[in-house]
């Protein structure tokens, strides 16, 4: 079976690739390389014994993304990444997140729509549900009104396959993901964010190395324990063997509905400060952070009720929090020697 990932040399997309490879899966990646590197596929085959054929293409080019289709008619599932991913970064540039996230989405659906049949995983976030009213936040929770661009494109994007599926011959499963953090144990991939991360774990790992000066910590007013804001943090070789779990299950037509929603997440909440005691913790060392004013569009709290995913894909997470740090930590420690 030949499975294409979108954006398969990224974060959560090269871990994926790791998974389906050894499920015996030939795995064709396409990536524009804006926010990753070739260099992830010596990783993968390091891993596996096997590189994955490899695209370099932009899929906001809808000739290009129809030539691949033509080359590859006998892909039998697409395991969607590719997209922009940074929330404050889209509240300053919304329409390179609008043109990103939703055109390259419809130009792929647009080639799905043309097969008898057709299976399509769709990363989500919980970004969709905004703020939610009750904690942990399940499928049913509402989808609120998006505080970012990138949130709504996520929002949008749901729609849009939502409403394709129902004319077409696509089965489609939307895994909304909580918090990606970690490495893969071979510290041969990771987490490779390009100039100032924008996510908390890759801050404070370099920050540990030396890297950046001191870690900020946004608000410690928040009506939480510690009074810092509260996430699920999952570790990203846990949310990779998810996607190949929901493949197979469109694969097997084991789908109940045409378009099926997951929540992958721990269904553990980890405070900021938390996070920093358990980085503290595998890594012997002390950080360097300060406190400062809340961020705009930060949610209190977030994560997530797993039962759906545990009882109805039969999947749960396998790595704690300081498991993920520790890999996360080799994984900063390994690119910097």
């Amino acid at each position: 079976m030949k499975i294409l990932v979108t954006g398969g040399l990224g974060f959560i997309g090269s871990h994926t690739v790791v998974e389906l490879q050894n499920e015996g899966f030939e795995v064709v990646v396409i990536d524009n390389l804006s926010n990753s590197s070739e260099d992830v596929l010596k990783g993968i085959e390091a891993i596996t014994g096997k590189k994955p054929l490899f695209e370099k293409l932009d899929l906001r080019e809808k000739s290009a993304v129809q030539d691949f289709f033509k080359k590859h008619a006998d892909v039998n599932g697409v395991i969607h990444f590719a997209a922009s991913k940074a929330v404050g970064e889209s509240v300053g540039n919304p329409l390179l997140y609008y043109e990103n996230n939703i055109n390259a989405l419809v130009y792929i659906l647009q080639e799905l729509e043309k097969k008898q049949e057709a299976n399509f995983i769709f990363s989500s976030s919980c970004t969709v549900y905004g703020q939610a009213e009750t904690m942990p936040i399940n499928e049913d929770s509402a989808v609120q009104p998006a505080m970012s661009p990138y949130g709504n494109t996520k929002q949008i994007g749901e729609e849009i396959i939502t409403d394709v599926a129902k004319v077409s011959g696509i089965n489609a499963i939307l895994l909304r993901y909580f918090n990606p953090i970690g490495a893969h144990p071979s510290v041969e991939i990771g987490e490779l964010p390009i100039g100032v991360p924008q996510n908390l774990v890759p801050f404070i790992t370099q920050t540990g190395i030396g890297l950046r000066k001191e870690l900020m910590v946004y608000g410690n007013d928040y009506p939480t324990p510690d009074g810092t804001c509260i996430r699920d943090y999952i570790h990203v070789v846990d949310l990779a063997k998810a996607h190949v779990v929901a493949l197979q299950r469109l694969l097997n037509k084991k789908n109940q509905d045409k378009v099926e929603t997951f929540n992958l997440g721990t269904g553990v909440g980890s405070s900021v400060l938390e996070v920093i005691n358990a980085f503290e913790k595998v890594s012997g060392q002390k950080l360097a952070y300060q406190i400062v004013d809340r961020r705009e569009g930060d949610v209190t709290l977030a994560y997530a009720d797993t039962t759906k995913a545990n009882e109805v894909l039969g999947w749960k997470t396998q790595s704690t929090l300081e498991q993920a740090m520790e890999s996360a930590w080799k994984w900063e420690q390994k690119i910097r020697s």
